[in-house]
């Protein structure tokens, strides 16, 4: 998986005593095949249980299978329409679309297709993780059946 997960930059963080800001979301960095607005987490801006940002993937991208280790995530769609393929060996499937919220478990395998080849899907993140991306492990494909 090509990373720019490490591409942070603390200098757009301002800190005003107690509300924190980055305006505009921050710089892009990459990780797992989609793209993300800096955010906030623990490294930028000392969150202690939580992070958030916004996620793009691009036209028929994908974010390839992966687990959440002891973390609940929420989304919800802005833009573009889905496909997550979930559960022992992805044999599962659902579909969402701009307006849908969507919460993944701690530990389902998942894998995220964006099932426009013109469109890209922009959603907005919210982790109970204030590590971001650290407590997430590929998913074994050789598991699919």
């Amino acid at each position: 998986m090509k990373s720019g997960k490490n591409k942070i930059d603390t200098s757009v963080v301002e800190d005003h005593d107690g509300i924190l800001t980055i305006r505009g979301g921050g710089a892009q960095r990459d990780w797992n095949g989609i793209h993300y607005k800096q955010g906030m987490f623990c490294k930028n801006v000392g969150t202690t249980g939580l992070s958030a940002n916004i996620a793009t993937i691009p036209p028929g991208g994908v974010a390839y299978a992966h687990i959440h280790v002891g973390f609940e995530v929420i989304l919800y769609i802005i833009a573009g329409k889905v496909r997550h393929e979930f559960g022992p060996a992805l044999k599962r499937a659902v579909e969402n679309e701009a307006g849908d919220f969507i919460y993944i478990k701690p530990g389902v395998p998942h894998e995220v297709f964006n099932m426009s080849d013109t469109e890209p899907v922009v959603a907005f993140v919210a982790r109970s993780s204030a590590d971001e991306w650290d407590n997430i492990i590929p998913y074994d494909h050789s598991q699919r059946g």
